[in-house]
């Protein structure tokens, strides 16, 4: 299993951001070929010493690496990427990596 990660900041205006996450980008992103699953946090994120400055995060699970490249390679992932400066002024990390139970 490998999963992408994706980090979003705080953003100016939470309810429009809300909006179009849930919206436009969320129903893009769930037509990228190979996702496996989408899940995302609700609430506030909380870090060891409160409320963290990240407003949301989401984790895209796939088969594999590779799996996550030719998604995130095809036409629907590419849209999905390009989306991104339509919402996520704030900033987003998008990080990817194989993961196994232990």
């Amino acid at each position: 299993m490998a999963k992408l990660f994706a980090i979003y900041q705080q953003p100016v205006d939470p309810a429009a951001f809300d909006k179009y996450y849930f919206d436009t980008h969320v129903p893009l992103a769930k037509k990228i070929p190979g996702l496996r699953s989408y899940e995302v946090t609700r609430g506030d994120v909380m870090g060891m010493g409160g409320k963290h400055a990240v407003y949301l995060t989401a984790v895209l699970a796939f088969d594999s690496m590779a799996a996550i490249a030719a998604g995130m390679g095809s036409a629907e992932g590419q849209a999905t990427a390009a989306d991104l400066a339509n919402f996520a002024q704030a900033g987003v990390d998008v990080m990817m990596g194989e993961t196994e139970m232990i």
